[in-house]
């Protein structure tokens, strides 16, 4: 589940009905519209950034999305929600599928949902102001960044507001260079004697000479709620000229003195109700009758009282139900409170307050105010209670952070509370820690049972199974797999067969220790089981999901052909449970797009690519970012266009997040393919320096992709300075990675292999001995459909390929079995440049080779508007024109057409 939005935080507060004008102010926020991304409003507390921000707003004609953040919005995901719910309120579909991300187990980074984000905003046909208040509060890291992020690749139709009492660290410098940026801080907002005299005697309703305005006017510097306090303090004064001249010194003091007055002069009741209420950071009227606890005053009531009364309340909604007091007054109340009452007697206000928010579902607030109280008992209570919901919904980093706050002495003594601590730092990559308080949570098992505290039996009696399960995902953080399969299989064992999701965790733990390890045999066998039991419980979603998984493990076997038959079954499951399955499904058709590229169809491959980039805007799947960039860069590889393959893998690092799913084929392993490629030699050197790969590597399947890149560097190194020891060990390395693969059934790999084993036979001068090579390479892939593992190698290949057609031809005078293989493969390779057609007749224009780059680029029409601000049916009229010009009809024509043409 997700966390619930407040809707009090997206409320634009209302304008002040009686305010003074500051056109000033306002045409310095006018201007910040003329061509500049971003306005900071930082000042210290009361000088009315909120109260200006809102007023101008409310006279602007431009669409306003709010957020009023706070403390909890450091939390980078809660931040992000927020984010994509203030969009909404001027957009409603903006940022749904970030959302779905959001709430998936593993959540794609920040920098890659606000990518999506961005894109859907410069798809907003209207110029909108978008206001971050109160950012002072955050104090994250990751929030900062994802700012820095946000400012930097703003579209222009959003202008960013931020309003804060200390400047967020954004590159300001370089943002006032290029005029990007507009500045209002206190020496700006500070009200000038005019304002001070017509705020204080229009708004405040008072009559005070010039010279008082000026003296009051000096005291305060001009500062507004200091003004606004003295205001309230004259009131109940006659002679108003002895009162201002009687304040003097240093500024709190004078602040001090002014809340003073302010309380004393109103009644008792009033009094009582502000001080007691003071522990809340947000007050409603059923609230505040709970903690009172007093029929005689009415909650509600007296928050209206005091927000006519302008006591330093804001209304918080429309409906005037929430209120909080001005952070400043508020602190001054609890200093008050702490004064006229005793700890033990505020900690029952806490409590009660706690109680109510438990029973109207804020569990953070509940805890907070147990915390408050020191009643950690209660507060450690809820945090069992809260973790199970908070887990399912990913806010166990927030869950983290309450449960710090409790004394080791009462963690200690629950051991279920141990246990979801350990699971909170286990999700977090924090080995250590978590292993720590799993050992917390068995030494309180063999402890007496009197000590030990149990609030909910059915975690108590999971206990068991979550720690083995613990144990097996904190040994694959480390890398010893093994051990995670050891604890994986104790923890399916000592988990009820009713409680599915935890099986299906503990199961998919264990069948990707066999992955990583190389056994693809042993692995597929357990995803076909689990996807078989899935499906006999009833669970779906589980059994589509880990198709694709399956696929990809029989992919890495060579079995391309069962592998598409895995893809075809799960989709058919999906369409029996569309609605819940479309969000996942998207790694399917990628997988689809990429075998029917493999096996040279590249109709399917482009409608299979189409289908799954729309699909992946709505997944959940938390490395769909991933896996959608590196095919893309393999496709743009296979086109011959490196440097936006190279750019494109760059998007896949910064997007891979770990998963079960191993990491066998690292990005930088395949950049230095690419660098080969592009015959930058030291680039790919650089690679093998900087890890540490030598020839002498035990080969293992994590590791086999980067050996074999290995070899290919040792290949053309030999190629570039002749040296006989290059080619002796690449051919050496290559041959224990062959025995490797064969042992292990890896018939992908072995291919790799062999294709790599060709290449240097043929490089070595053996001709004969590398068509041997190739013919065997060439019987095992004929079978499987393999094209583009040919292909992609060029023109050496092509070479190599022509020569072994008429070497079997010789041999076997034209009916040799792999003499219509090798001319399909033939056939694939680009045309050289001189058998080309003719340029167009008519050219394309900027803009139509504009969409054409995107459309090559595997861009739906929507993608393609949204990234050059075009209306799709605008998209669409350029599609026609283009494939008019092209003369052709479809999408994968166009592409092939502009390549023979030198267009992309």
């Amino acid at each position: 589940m997700s966390a619930p939005i407040l809707a009090t935080k997206l409320h634009i507060p209302l304008p002040r009905p009686k305010a003074v004008l500051r056109p000033r102010l306002m045409e310095r926020l006018n201007e910040s519209l003329r061509g500049r991304k971003l306005t900071m409003i930082s000042a210290p507390a009361g000088f009315g950034k909120t109260t200006l921000v809102s007023e101008w707003v409310a006279g602007c004609k431009r669409p306003v999305a709010w957020i009023s953040l706070d403390e909890g919005d450091g939390d980078s995901v809660r931040f992000m929600t927020y984010l994509v719910a203030a969009l909404q309120t001027l957009a409603a579909d903006v940022g749904s599928g970030v959302l779905g991300a959001l709430q998936s187990p593993q959540p794609s980074s920040i920098e890659s949902l606000l990518t999506i984000l961005l894109n859907e905003i410069a798809a907003i046909p209207n110029d909108f102001i978008f206001v971050l208040d109160d950012y002072h509060e955050i104090d994250s890291k990751l929030v900062d960044q994802a700012l820095i992020f946000l400012v930097e690749h703003l579209p222009p139709q959003m202008h960013l507001v931020i309003g804060t009492r200390e400047d967020p660290p954004l590159p300001l410098a370089r943002l006032r260079a290029r005029g990007q940026l507009t500045e209002l801080r206190a020496a700006d907002l500070r009200f000038t004697p005019a304002e001070a005299a017509d705020f204080l005697n229009r708004v405040m309703g008072l009559t005070l000479s010039a010279d008082d305005i000026t003296a009051l006017e000096t005291r305060t510097e001009g500062w507004i709620a200091g003004l606004q306090l003295a205001a309230l303090s004259i009131h109940g004064h006659h002679d108003a000229s002895s009162f201002i001249q009687s304040f003097t010194g240093a500024h709190h003091f004078v602040l001090d003195y002014l809340l003073e007055e302010v309380l004393q002069q109103q009644p008792e009741n009033i009094q009582k109700f502000l001080l007691q209420t003071s522990i809340l950071g947000r007050l409603c009227g059923s609230l505040c009758d709970a903690l009172l606890q007093d029929a005689a005053v009415s909650g509600q009531e007296t928050l209206e009282y005091l927000e006519r009364a302008n006591l330093f309340i804001i209304s918080l909604d429309n409906e005037r139900r929430w209120y909080r007091y001005h952070h400043l007054f508020g602190d001054l109340l609890l200093q008050r409170l702490s004064q006229s009452l005793t700890p033990e007697e505020i900690a029952k206000y806490h409590i009660r307050a706690s109680e109510w928010y438990e029973k109207n579902g804020d569990e953070a607030e509940a805890f907070q105010h147990a915390i408050a109280a020191k009643d950690f008992g209660r507060a450690a209570g809820l945090a069992e209670i809260y973790w199970q919901g908070m887990d399912e919904s990913f806010q166990t980093a927030v869950w983290l952070g309450w449960v710090k706050q409790l004394p080791e002495s009462v963690i200690r003594s629950r051991p279920v509370l141990c246990t979801q601590i350990g699971w909170a730092f286990m999700d977090a990559s924090n080995v250590d820690a978590s292993e720590s308080r799993l050992l917390d949570a068995e030494r309180c098992l063999e402890g007496s049972p009197d000590e030990i505290v149990v609030v909910d039996e059915d975690q108590f009696r999971l206990l068991p199974a979550r720690i083995a399960f613990a144990r097996a995902y904190n040994a694959q953080t480390r890398g010893d797999f093994s051990a995670t399969a050891k604890y994986a299989e104790l923890a399916v064992s000592l988990t009820p067969k009713e409680n599915h999701f935890m099986r299906a965790q503990a199961t998919i733990m264990l069948g990707s220790t066999y992955w990583a390890s190389g056994d693809l045999d042993a692995a597929c066998k357990f995803m076909s089981d689990w996807i078989d039991s899935s499906q006999k419980a009833g669970n779906f979603i589980f059994a589509i999901a880990s198709g694709s998984g399956k696929a990809d493990i029989l992919t890495a076997q060579g079995s391309l052909r069962e592998a598409i038959n895995t893809y075809q079954q799960s989709l058919q499951l999906a369409s029996a449970h569309e609605k819940e399955a479309q969000r996942i499904t998207s790694h399917h058709y990628l997988g689809l797009a990429m075998l029917s590229h493999e096996m040279g169809d590249d109709d399917s491959a482009a409608q299979h690519l189409q289908k799954s980039l729309e699909l992946g805007e709505q997944s959940t799947l938390v490395d769909w970012p991933y896996r959608k960039y590196s095919a893309l860069a393999r496709l743009k590889e296979s086109e011959g266009d490196l440097e936006t393959a190279l750019s494109l893998w760059d998007d896949a690092k910064r997007s891979y997040v770990s998963t079960p799913i191993p990491y066998t084929r690292p990005v930088d392993a395949m950049k230095a393919r690419i660098y080969l490629k592009q015959r930058r030699l030291s680039e790919a050197q650089k690679w093998v320096r900087e890890h540490e790969l030598s020839i002498h590597d035990e080969p293992s399947y994590l590791h086999e992709f980067e050996h074999i890149t290995l070899a290919q560097v040792l290949i053309a190194e030999y190629q570039s300075n002749r040296e006989e020891r290059s080619i002796l060990d690449a051919l050496g390395l290559l041959e224990r990675l062959l025995k490797a693969a064969e042992d292990g059934k890896r018939m992908g790999s072995v291919l790799e292999i062999l294709m790599t084993t060709v290449l240097a036979q043929r490089a070595h001068g053996d001709t004969s001995q590398a068509f041997a090579t190739l013919e065997r390479t060439l019987t095992l892939a004929y079978p499987e459909g393999y094209v583009r593992i040919f292909v992609n190698e060029g023109e050496p290949m092509r070479s190599l390929l022509l020569e072994f057609r008429s070497f079997i031809e010789k041999q076997s005078r034209g009916d040799h079995a792999l003499f219509g293989y090798v001319d399909k493969l033939l056939s694939a390779f680009v045309q050289p440049k001189d058998a080309r057609p003719s340029k167009l007749i008519e050219p394309l224009s900027p803009r139509e080779l504009e969409v054409l780059q995107l459309i090559a680029q595997g861009l739906s029409n929507d993608e393609i508007g949204k990234r050059l601000f075009l209306a799709l049916d605008t998209v669409k009229g350029h599609n026609r024109k283009i494939f008019d010009k092209l003369q052709v009809q479809r999408r994968t024509e166009a592409v092939a057409r502009a390549r023979e043409l030198d267009l992309i």
